[in-house]
């Protein structure tokens, strides 16, 4: 029988969304899940030392967050459009959501500020625009000057540090959103993982367009995801595969870190240098060749994010593993979303 978008619904009362971060970082709860007897452990995020040993590696994404949310005004009639920028093509040519997207039309042009103007060169559908900036000056600079770091719909309050929806790691500019799981750790908490001997694997994967837009497909089957940009280079790589020949666990720090790892996996599960696209879409019944155990947020119901975790619990049963931890993270009054608690399935 075909799962559908409802088989991955949840009732979240409003007040389980976390608006704003919690301070440390490392001070969010962590639910500790271990898939093989469904024991189910309440920590915070600053104990998963305790879960990692010397033979493991940490697997983490450095895609860092864009200033990617621009307001543009059309220089025929003063308009006003909201962008955001989801898929770099070339050096000045970029893929944006557009709203209103009625409002933008082929070959015309908008203004974000004096030093940097847009041209719209191809209509996509969903609101997509393919398009290509004009810059007097460094591009970066002019985007980072007018543009903000877009938070996800559902956070209302102002975010007072934008570092704050940056991973402490972030280092290669290309995502439209945060690769969260990520943003619980703290440079002391790094140092103290990488002091016991585990290892840590940077890999890069920048998270695009599928973040912001909903499931549309009745039957998950018929979902497509849009391709994003990867690399996994050859440190990554050798890390990978001496922890895989000796015996260790590689933990994904999150589901974009994932997304990349089974994308690169062979069938036995060892990994080589490689970078390119990826629009692998991962549900119940997939077999799972290049994670051993996974860093988490709390995703929203009917969303890829939730069907990776549920998979991710189980072959057989994880739909309803995936979900009943959900109601118990409920019951237990953890924090969901971007700015939330996590859980560690092991």
């Amino acid at each position: 029988m075909s799962l559908t978008l409802d088989d991955f619904n949840y009732n979240l009362p409003p007040g389980h969304i976390a608006q704003t971060p919690i301070e440390p970082r490392d001070a969010a709860r962590l639910m500790v899940v271990r898939r093989d007897s469904d024991v189910i452990e309440h920590r915070h995020f600053y104990d998963l030392p305790l879960y990692l040993t010397e033979k493991d590696v940490l697997a983490r994404n450095d895609s860092r967050v864009l200033p990617a949310r621009l307001f543009g005004t059309r220089l025929t009639t003063g308009a006003r459009v909201e962008f955001m920028l989801v898929k770099r093509l070339s050096a000045l040519k970029w893929q944006a959501l557009c709203k209103p997207a009625k409002r933008v039309k082929i070959g015309e042009r908008f203004e974000f500020s004096p030093a940097l103007t847009a041209r719209i060169d191809t209509e996509m559908d969903e609101g997509l625009r393919e398009i290509t900036f004009e810059c007097a000056g460094v591009f970066e600079e002019a985007l980072a000057a007018c543009g903000t770091v877009p938070l996800p719909p559902y956070i209302h309050a102002e975010l007072q540090d934008k570092n704050r929806y940056q991973t402490v790691y972030a280092k290669a500019d290309g995502s439209a959103a945060a690769p969260t799981a990520g943003l619980h750790f703290t440079p002391q908490l790094l140092q103290k993982i990488e002091e016991q001997g585990t290892k840590i694997a940077t890999i890069t994967l920048h998270v695009g367009l599928d973040t912001f837009r909903p499931v549309a497909a009745h039957n998950i089957s018929e979902h497509k995801m849009h391709a994003e940009h990867y690399f996994l280079d050859d440190a990554a790589a050798q890390s990978l595969n001496y922890c895989r020949e000796n015996g260790g666990r590689i933990v994904s720090v999150g589901t974009t870190s994932c997304r990349v790892l089974e994308t690169c996996a062979s069938d036995t599960g060892l990994f080589e240098q490689q970078s390119g696209e990826t629009s692998i879409f991962i549900t119940p019944g997939y077999n799972f060749r290049g994670v051993d155990a996974l860093i988490t947020n709390f995703h929203l119901p009917k969303s890829t994010l939730l069907m990776l975790v549920s998979a991710f619990m189980g072959k057989e049963n994880g739909r309803e593993k995936a979900l009943a931890v959900y109601r118990t993270a409920i019951e237990e009054g953890y924090r969901f979303f971007s700015f939330g608690d996590a859980m560690l399935i092991l």
